[in-house]
């Protein structure tokens, strides 16, 4: 059933099967949990993948021990135990290397959590880093025991998170992508720019100018003054982390956030965009010299 919070803007009632996150804006954040079926879906498809990759390995390592020992009867027993030491270290790291670096480099996906689109985030619900990556799937191996991730589905059917062994030590959640996670702005390798079908100034939080153009001034120099640091922290916060909210949340946070600022400087405007009401008080504490 659908309720209204006392800022207005519409809210759900909880649900068992999702995670809830409350950001230092005082938004909240939902993620919906990934189940067993959609995981072992994921996991079916980057075995595939693997044990492929895996044949091709194999199959250079023969021919390239078969060309070296050609020739060198004396060395064959040498050259057989080199190889399996070799095929054994080549295994391990593609096993356990495929489903920890796809995470850590790709954004907390592999080739089959992108398929399904599932996604590893931390519990916090920033993204995963190559230590939270590592650490979940060094455990893999005890969640897959005695077979087929007996002991994984085990763990996760006994915690409201769907978590396995390598997740309760990592600190992540396995979630679904949101239909609405497509960043609301296009980031190129220089500037970023609106869609065309949005009314939206481009921004850069490290400068003081946005692009060559101008941000114009929204409220009075004693307005802005009543605002600290922090407050201009929290801002260029939301500015950082904008690109990876989902719209309606984006949409949320910044109505929130410039409420709250305007309520601080008790100043009005007529500016409805709250987007462009933060970058103005943002862009007028940096040219007062109140950034570090």
């Amino acid at each position: 059933m659908a309720s209204f919070d006392s800022s207005g803007i519409h809210s759900e009632q909880p649900r068992v099967d999702e995670h809830y996150i409350d950001t230092p804006e005082q938004v909240e954040l939902r993620f919906s949990i990934a189940g067993i079926g959609s995981r072992f879906v994921a996991i079916l498809l980057d075995t595939v993948l693997l044990y492929f990759a895996l044949m091709l390995v194999f199959l250079a390592v023969v021919l390239f021990g078969s060309a070296v020992g050609a020739g060198v009867e004396s060395e064959v027993d040498t050259l057989g135990l080199w190889f399996v030491a070799v095929l054994i270290v080549l295994v391990f790291a593609m096993i356990w290397g495929y489903f920890a670096l796809f995470e850590a480099f790709w954004r907390g996906q592999t080739p089959g959590k992108r398929v399904m689109k599932l996604r590893v985030i931390k519990d916090s619900g920033r993204q995963i880093t190559l230590f939270e990556a590592l650490a979940r799937n060094l455990l893999r191996v005890v969640d897959y025991l005695p077979g087929m991730y007996l002991t994984g589905v085990i763990t996760m059917l006994c915690n409201k998170r769907n978590k396995r062994l390598g997740d309760m030590v990592a600190g992540t959640i396995v979630v679904h992508e949101r239909a609405d996670e497509q960043p609301m702005l296009i980031q190129t390798s220089t500037t970023i720019l609106a869609p065309k079908s949005l009314d939206t100034t481009p921004w850069q939080a490290s400068t003081s100018t946005v692009w060559g153009q101008s941000v114009p001034s929204l409220f009075p120099a004693d307005a802005v003054a009543k605002l600290s640091q922090h407050d201009l922290m929290v801002i260029e916060t939301f500015f950082a982390r904008m690109l990876d909210l989902p719209l309606e949340t984006r949409a949320a946070m910044a109505y929130r956030i410039a409420g709250q600022m305007t309520a601080k400087m008790g100043a009005t405007t007529e500016e409805s965009n709250p987007e462009r009401i933060l970058e103005s008080i943002a862009y007028q504490m940096r040219g007062s010299g109140r950034a570090r």
